[in-house]
């Protein structure tokens, strides 16, 4: 323990593996396999911020090089090695930021150090901290030496974003996962850190810290530190104030709002929510407090005060388990989901105060807002089903020109009357395959009218019948498309089938064939040969008919 430090955190980094909280598992693998001499080439330690890597990793250093061995470690007469690897001037012990050294030219400054042999240490130990901010220039630069470096040479990783780091990387490494730090065990540990300190805080209190350090013990000791600096005439730290300090408000504020939510109760909810606002609550960190609440409301009887889950004291807990026998599970889940969807929307509103308020009035009449918008959706169902209901299953006249022809849901449903049809429906006259494509055009069907010219090859068209050639290069809507138009423009029924005949070219493809003959015809005419008398290198690239034109 550093006793010169005045911030807790350092004062009280841990210095031997007994003393880490929280990694009982792995501080013990560690610990057996440097005492039977089966040390890895590199460590990788990944966790949360605040569990324990960096200093894990200076312990390790320390274990390789104490001068009385790891099952000796120093803990409070520390030898030279360890006291210059706890001072930071141990020349073998590189300890290196990779957020401020990211490049493969570092990298290289490490391989060409990794040269030499350690000077007075046993080991020489590279500790890089947050090694995910490495290039992947400099990760490439530093494979081969991690996979087969000088006897002499160990590497420390450290990170809290395991995604960023290469496979390549990891594999070479010996991996360790340091989880968060269980609540009781945290707890305990600061109570003996108060204690040591001689503090006057109360234990709620510090339940709360180790509520919002979230298992980190580093996030917990600045929390505590900050708790302890509070003069308080001599008396105890009581939760009260403790949550003023931190800006927390109580969880049961949330649990009456949400009683008087589904009590209809809009006055109390709005005059609840201002109470919770102006004790200097941001209305995102509200919102995400009101679902874990929810949370808590529905799943109630899976959750027991065991004294190691903080998030609720006894009494929140007793009104919590009264108020979920109140409201359905369907309620619940119904608030949670558009709970959910306002937490995703409130960074886009530059009030978000308001937005609360605003969120909080639509949640009293949330049922009546779903049954409304339920209404809506059912009556455009029915409308579509309707409309579905007009196209219908129609036989196939007998020819052995043509093929199945291609049915699409629409004309498999039920034929309504010719007459409801009529009334519905206009009723144009479609004679040719070129009136079809103007009345696309004076319709505004584009993306049919665009098919028609370009990817259809007619057959034939008859009246309330048209054989196509079948073309890979037709949209696949187009015959649903077409012969929904087709019933709305003219109350009939209209047959689209597939021929085995290749019929004639595309409209596209029958402009391209006149034009080339139009090119030809003038290429040799006395007009050309006259023109290319006078300029031997011109080329007629287009011709225009005026009549057609």
């Amino acid at each position: 323990m550093n006793s010169k430090s005045k911030v807790l955190a350092l004062k009280y980094r841990p210095q031997t593996f007994d003393q880490l909280i929280g990694q009982k598992v792995i501080a013990e693998s560690i610990f057996n396999s440097i005492k039977n001499n089966r040390l890895p080439n590199a460590y990788i330690f990944l966790g949360i911020r605040g569990s324990g890597k960096t200093s894990t990793a200076r312990i390790v250093a320390k274990a390789l090089n104490c001068e009385n061995g790891v099952e000796k470690l120093c803990k409070d007469n520390f030898c030279d090695s360890c006291k210059s690897i706890i001072e930071g001037n141990n020349i073998d012990i590189l300890e290196i930021d990779a957020a401020s050294k990211t490049g493969v030219d570092d990298v290289r400054e490490l391989i060409e150090f990794s040269r030499y042999k350690p000077t007075s240490a046993k080991y020489k130990i590279f500790i890089c901290d947050e090694v995910h901010m490495f290039s992947k220039s400099a990760f490439a630069a530093l494979l081969k030496t991690l996979e087969e470096p000088p006897s002499y040479l160990k590497f420390i990783f450290a990170s809290t974003d395991v995604k960023k780091i290469p496979v390549t990387i990891i594999s070479r490494c010996q991996r360790y996962d340091l989880s968060r730090v269980n609540s009781k065990e945290l707890f305990d540990y600061l109570v003996k850190i108060k204690n040591l300190e001689n503090g006057k805080v109360s234990d709620e209190s510090i339940k709360l810290i180790v509520k919002l350090s979230e298992g980190s013990v580093r996030d917990s000791l600045s929390l505590l530190d900050r708790a302890l600096l509070v003069e308080n005439s001599g008396k105890e730290l009581d939760l009260q104030s403790t949550q003023k300090i931190f800006g927390y408000f109580e969880k049961s504020q949330i649990i009456d709002l949400i009683e008087y939510i589904f009590n209809g109760n809009e006055k109390s909810v709005l005059e609840c929510y201002k109470n919770i606002y102006n004790s200097g609550v941001e209305p995102k960190v509200f919102l995400n407090e009101f679902l874990e609440t929810l949370y808590y409301i529905k799943n109630i009887n899976f959750i027991n005060l065991d004294g190691i889950n903080f998030d609720l004291n006894d009494q929140e807990f007793e009104k919590i388990e009264t108020l979920s026998k109140k409201i359905s599970k369907n309620d619940l889940l119904m608030l949670w989901q558009f709970s959910l969807s306002n937490l995703e929307k409130i960074d886009i509103i530059k009030n978000q105060h308001q937005f609360v308020e605003m969120f909080l009035i639509r949640s009293l009449y949330l049922k009546k807002i779903l049954k409304d918008e339920n209404k809506t959706n059912i009556s455009e169902q029915k409308k579509n089903l309707k409309m579905n209901k007009i196209v219908s299953e129609n036989k196939i006249q007998n020819s052995q020109e043509t093929i199945d022809q291609l049915k699409n849901t629409e004309q498999e449903e039920k034929i309504i009357s010719s007459s409801e049809v009529k009334n519905k429906f206009e009723d144009i006259q479609i004679k040719s395959f070129k009136g079809l494509i103007e009345i696309c055009e004076n319709k505004k069907e584009l993306k049919i009218k665009y098919e028609l010219e370009n990817n259809l090859r007619l057959v034939s068209f008859q009246d309330q019948k048209i054989e196509i050639s079948f073309s890979s290069n037709l949209d696949k809507t187009f015959i649903k498309e077409l012969s929904t138009k087709l019933l709305e423009w003219t109350s009939k029924r209209w047959i689209i089938a597939f021929s085995k005949e290749n019929g004639y070219p595309t409209l596209k493809q029958q402009k391209k064939d006149s034009q080339a003959i139009l090119l030809k015809k003038e290429n040799k005419s006395k007009f050309s040969d006259e023109i290319k008398k006078i300029f031997p290198d011109a080329e007629l690239l287009n011709v225009e008919d005026k009549k057609e034109k």
